[in-house]
C-alpha cells in the first residue's frame, strides 16, 4: 500500500504572513498582501506586487546574522521559512539530512545593487556579483544551518519548488534519504519585474484568476519548506500530511506560454494520480497553478476538463493573496494545501467575478468548509515544465 512520504513540518513567509499562522489568518480573513512596491526600488510604482514589508537588515537581525554577511534577500526569506519548519519537526541535522531547495534568480538582487560599482573596478562587495546563481542562495542558507549532507538546487522557473517537493519525495522512497528539507525562495528583483512586464503579462490591477476578463499576473516574493521523513524515523510523531503522488511532463510548446490544450498539465496531473495510486475521482480540491494570465488559466482549466471530464473537483488559485513568487509558489502552495487538510477548509480565489467563455468553470470564491482526503497542487514553469503533487491527509 502506498502510504507516501510523511511531512513533520513546514515553514513559510509571504505578503499575507511571517509565519504558518499569519498565513492561515489571512487566508481565513481574505486579506491580500497585494500593494505596491516599498522595499524594492523601481520605476514601476504603479505595478501591484506581493511585497514582504520587512527590510533585509531586519530579517537578518532576526536571524542574527553578523554584519558583513552575504545572504542575499531570497537566501534571508529562505532561511525565515526554513526554521519554522525545522522548529515544529525537530529533526537532527546529520549525514542523513537533505536539502533541496528551489529558486528561479538566486539573489540576482544583490548583482543589481552592486554591478556597478563592480564594472567600475570596485571589489569590495564583490562576493554579491556571484550571487545571481541559483546555488548561492542554497549554499548560504545549508551553511547558515549546518547541512552538509545532500545538497542540491532546482531552477525550472515556477515549477521549482514543487519540483523541489518531487525530488525529496523520491529520494525518500528509493531510500537515498532518511528525511530532507524541500522548498523554495525567491524576492521581488528588477530583472524579474522588468522582464515579466516586457512580456506584457504584469496586471495593472489586483489579479483574477480564472476570470474572462483577468489582465494579467502579480508578481510577489516569499519562501517556504517542507520536512519530510521516512516512514521509520516517525516514532510517534505528528504528521501534517502525506505526498502521495508527483507527476512532472513539458509540452514543449514554447519558451514563456502553456499549450493551448493544456497537454503538459494534463500529463503532469495524470501521472500524480497513477503515483499516487487513485484515480482522479478521489481529489477533493486542486490549489491551481492559476497565475490570471489569458494563456496560462485557459491552458489549466483545459487540461483540468481533460482530465476530469464534467467532474471538475473544487477548485481555486491562492496567487491573489500573495502574487506569483515564481520558485517559491509551488512550496507556499504545498503548505496552503497542507493547511487545508488540516483545517479541512478550501480558500478563495479573490477578486472572480465572470467564468472564463470557453471553459465555463467557476472556481471556490468563498471559505469553503468540506472533507478533504486528497488535494493536487499544480504549479507551472516557463519552458513548459509542469508539476503537479498530490497532499492527503495521514489516515486518507
Amino acid at each position: 500500500m502506498n502510504r507516501g512520504v510523511a511531512v513533520t513540518g513546514m515553514g513559510i513567509i509571504s505578503a499575507i504572513g511571517n509565519n504558518t499562522e499569519e498565513n492561515y489568518r489571512s487566508l481565513l480573513s481574505k486579506k491580500s498582501g497585494i500593494s505596491f512596491s516599498e522595499i524594492l526600488k523601481t520605476t514601476h510604482k504603479n505595478i501591484p506586487v506581493g511585497e514582504i514589508k520587512i527590510s533585509n537588515k531586519s530579517l537578518a537581525i532576526s536571524l542574527e546574522l553578523p554584519k558583513g554577511h552575504s545572504f542575499t534577500r531570497a537566501a534571508l526569506l529562505g532561511s525565515i521559512a526554513l526554521k519554522e519548519a525545522l522548529e515544529q519537526s525537530k529533526i537532527k541535522i546529520d549525514a542523513e539530512t537533505g536539502f533541496i531547495s528551489g529558486t528561479s534568480v538566486g539573489g540576482i538582487d544583490e548583482t543589481e545593487n552592486h554591478f556597478k560599482e563592480f564594472t567600475e573596478g570596485k571589489t569590495r562587495n564583490n562576493r554579491f556579483i556571484r550571487s545571481q546563481h541559483p546555488g548561492f542562495t542554497t549554499e548560504k542558507i545549508a551553511e547558515h544551518f549546518g547541512i552538509t549532507g545532500f545538497v542540491s538546487t532546482i531552477s525550472t522557473a515556477c515549477s521549482s519548488g514543487a519540483n523541489a517537493i518531487m525530488m525529496g519525495a523520491r529520494m525518500i522512497k528509493a531510500g537515498k534519504l532518511k528525511r530532507v528539507i524541500v522548498g523554495g525562495t525567491d524576492c521581488l528583483t528588477k530583472f524579474t519585474l522588468n522582464g515579466f512586464n516586457s512580456l506584457m503579462i504584469l496586471s495593472d490591477q489586483h489579479c483574477r484568476s480564472f476570470d474572462e476578463n483577468r489582465s494579467g499576473l502579480n508578481l510577489g516574493e516569499g519562501a517556504a519548506y517542507l520536512v519530510l521523513e521516512a516512514e521509520e524515523e516517525l516514532k510517534g510523531k505528528t504528521v501534517l500530511g502525506r505526498i502521495m503522488g508527483y507527476g512532472n511532463a513539458n509540452d514543449a510548446f514554447h519558451q514563456t506560454a502553456s499549450s493551448e490544450n493544456g497537454k503538459g498539465a494534463f500529463l503532469a496531473m495524470q501521472e500524480a494520480l497513477k503515483i499516487a495510486e487513485i484515480n482522479s475521482g478521489k481529489i477533493d480540491y486542486i490549489n491551481a497553478h492559476g497565475t490570471a494570465t489569458k494563456n496560462n488559466d485557459l491552458s489549466e482549466s483545459r487540461a483540468l476538463q481533460r482530465l476530469f471530464g464534467e467532474n471538475v473537483p473544487d477548485f481555486s488559485s491562492t496567487k491573489a493573496f500573495t502574487g506569483h513568487s515564481l520558485a517559491a509558489a509551488g512550496a507556499l502552495e504545498a503548505v496552503y494545501s497542507l493547511i487545508s487538510l488540516n483545517k479541512q477548509q478550501i480558500f478563495p480565489n479573490l477578486n472572480f467575478s465572470l467564468a472564463m467563455s470557453e471553459t465555463e468553470l467557476q472556481p471556490v470564491t468563498e471559505l469553503k468548509e468540506k472533507k478533504l482526503n486528497f488535494i493536487l497542487s499544480n504549479s507551472f514553469g516557463f519552458g513548459g515544465n509542469c508539476t503537479s503533487l498530490i497532499f492527503a491527509r495521514d489516515e486518507a
